[in-house]
């Protein structure tokens, strides 16, 4: 990564004791995810290869671990206000669940960007979906109204203590399946999943390499890391559409994990990432959206410096399958 002008310490970092406290917490919602090995990259780049299944998680994705903590640790004051939430569509798809399991009314706003099989499943747990603007930041706008006008609970979707250990189990989960491994690929947008994973796996063992991976365009924490502060970046379509929008310009904690605690940065073209989503289904037999297809199309591109066993992250599964379809028949990405 490049150098970062901003050195102020994180303002949370988990420790072993609040992710093992994260991992009771979320035990009887979350599935535990399995890791296999792929013979074909195994074979391909000489060194074990193992992928962790997260994209078989009960809502399809990572998230759920993240929302499921933050309800768990709600006051009942705070779960009677309603939460909120801004989402590229897995988090508030894993939201909506944890709050239909506990009782709690639930608003995610979302981007036109977030596509329309995203949507419907969050309206089918039983959420109010609301469609604000062009980017992230258009519908965090709404968000921040219902919070100021409706007294609701704000869960966001990465910068909050609870979210990003809930994520963390995942790299306690992955360490405890495959001790072996010396370099993790972790999906990269907002930093949720790859600061737990970070903080969780260097926790454990601390000479093992995390190296988050994004698209090429519109990767708000890449370009974040680059110019040493948060800074917001256009958002555009991508097929990796759960890696968008921004880092938000206030960032307390994700920025600063990922700045101390990820070894490197990697992005993808659109060609990359769909070259991913083919391995994923034609070699391994997995259906995966193209946010969890990065770590495989980083693989695939040469991208990665691997000396030893890696774990590749497949974060999610919520792909459009008519998109899915398109991309396996070779269109374009």
């Amino acid at each position: 990564m490049s150098p970062s002008v901003s050195h102020s310490p994180p303002l949370f970092r988990p420790d072993l004791a609040t992710l093992e406290a994260a991992r009771s917490a979320i035990a009887g919602t979350i599935r535990s995810t399995p890791i296999t090995p792929s013979a074909d990259l195994s074979h391909r780049l000489g060194v074990p290869v193992l992928l962790k299944m997260e994209h078989h998680q009960v809502t399809g994705s990572f998230k759920l671990r993240g929302a499921a903590n933050a309800v768990a640790g709600l006051s009942q004051a705070d779960k009677d206000k309603g939460v909120v939430a801004v989402s590229t569509g897995n988090h508030g798809r894993a939201l909506a669940h944890a709050a239909k399991a506990a009782g709690v009314r639930c608003i995610v706003c979302m981007s036109n960007l977030v596509p329309a099989n995203k949507v419907e499943s969050i309206r089918a747990l039983g959420a109010e979906t609301r469609i604000i603007g062009k980017s992230q930041d258009d519908a965090q706008e709404e968000v921040d109204r219902l919070v100021a006008a409706e007294g609701m609970t704000l869960l966001p979707p990465f910068d909050h203590p609870a979210i990003i250990a809930g994520q963390g189990t995942l790299g306690l989960d992955l360490l405890d399946q495959a001790p072996e491994v010396e370099t993790v690929l972790v999906p990269l947008s907002g930093g949720g999943l790859i600061a737990g994973v970070a903080a969780a796996v260097k926790a454990v063992k601390p000479g093992i390499r995390v190296i988050g991976i994004s698209m090429d365009r519109g990767a708000a924490m890449v370009e974040s890391q680059r110019a040493g502060r948060p800074v917001q970046v256009e958002e555009v379509a991508s097929l990796a559409d759960s890696l968008g929008g921004g880092i938000g310009l206030d960032n307390r904690y994700t920025f600063p994990l990922v700045r101390d605690l990820v070894d490197d940065l990697i992005t993808l073209t659109e060609v990359e990432i769909a070259d991913g989503m083919r391995h994923a289904y034609w070699r391994e037999r997995q259906v995966v959206e193209g946010a969890a297809a990065v770590g495989l199309g980083a693989l695939i591109a040469g991208k990665v410096e691997i000396h030893g066993p890696v774990a590749v992250i497949l974060s999610g599964g919520n792909v459009d399958m008519a998109q899915h379809f398109r991309v396996m028949g070779g269109g374009e990405a």
